[in-house]
């Protein structure tokens, strides 16, 4: 088979990413065959700078709008595809830029912020983060905002989020939520990673896991090949099922040292959380424009078409439709 003209066909989905976007990106998404992909504008940034962040991705919508198209809906996604474009959700990974009110919410909404993480590594108003010492859970707070996320038709997203207030979390939502960049703890022990009871619980409520490959989450790391990789999808596949399963790259295409300083210390300046190692993508997946190695190590591996289906994008995209309003 040519794997390349069946990438291609096919529905693929990215369910985060964080690369130093720029047009370069947006054309390596294309040579990927990337349909849509979920994008970060906002980690530790409050009300103000997120809302420059979306003004700066409104002007790219227009400025590449050969290459880019925003996604509100599902339809939007059918319509990326039909174009040949790569269809952009904006999301957050962090709840700060609702500060502390409420009514931020729906505001985001409307802009286009279709997935929101309640905890970025440590403490906020919500939770706590999976490197906080102690957590806390949900707050008071925290609980009115999963409601009203859930009003407003954002998918609320766990993947750094502690363990307790993961909990929480899908106790107290009305709607499904995700892990969109997480492994399993059984492949890696690590505090980014999550355990099988926890991969379990999402999906019993009808949520979502996205693998991710960021090296230092890797059993092998840096080290990882195309095998390596399809074997966390695989691990998860056996778990959960594969109609609750994709891929959520956590690609940070672009950056360098400053970049991994920020993410790797509380508020991206204070104590430092955690000691990275090689951050340097494995050579069957250096690039976003390497994301056909993936369809074709499935293939190789003797997966039938349809799994292959699902993993690469369908599965989110029934996700998404179920999820948002």
């Amino acid at each position: 088979m040519d794997y390349k003209k069946f990438h291609s066909d096919i529905l693929v989905i990215d369910g985060l990413n964080i690369s130093k976007w720029d047009r370069e990106i947006f054309e390596d998404m294309r040579k990927g065959g990337l349909d849509v992909v979920q994008c970060t504008c906002s980690i530790w940034h409050n009300f103000k700078k997120t809302m420059d962040n979306i003004a700066l991705w409104k002007k790219w919508f227009k400025q590449y709008d050969d290459i880019i198209i925003q996604v509100y809906s599902t339809d939007d996604i059918i319509k990326a595809k039909k174009l040949g474009k790569t269809g952009i959700i904006l999301g957050f990974q962090n709840t700060s830029a609702f500060e502390d009110q409420l009514s931020y919410v729906p505001l985001f909404y409307e802009l286009g912020v279709r997935v929101v993480q309640m905890c970025y590594n440590t403490q906020n108003f919500s939770g706590s983060g999976c490197y906080e010492e102690f957590d806390g859970g949900l707050s008071g707070f925290g609980r009115e905002l999963v409601s009203i996320m859930n009003e407003s038709g954002m998918v609320i997203d766990l993947s750094h989020v502690g363990i307790n207030t993961s909990k929480d979390v899908i106790e107290v939502s009305q709607e499904p939520v995700c892990f969109s960049h997480t492994i399993p703890f059984g492949l890696k022990n690590h505090p980014r990673n999550r355990n099988d009871k926890e991969l379990e619980a999402i999906v019993k409520k009808g949520g979502f896991v996205g693998a991710t490959f960021f090296p230092p989450l890797l059993p092998k790391g840096t080290d990882s090949n195309v095998d390596d990789l399809i074997a966390v999808i695989q691990y998860l596949i056996d778990l959960l099922g594969e109609n609750n399963v994709g891929i959520g790259t956590d690609f940070t295409q672009g950056y360098g040292d400053d970049f991994f300083h920020t993410i790797s210390h509380d508020k991206g300046y204070a104590r430092k959380l955690v000691e990275f190692g090689s951050t340097e993508n494995p050579d069957c997946l250096k690039t976003i424009g390497d994301f056909p190695n993936l369809t074709k190590g499935m293939l190789k591996a003797g997966w039938p078409q349809e799994r292959i289906k699902n993993i690469m994008g369908r599965n989110w995209f029934e996700f998404y439709k179920k999820s948002w309003k």
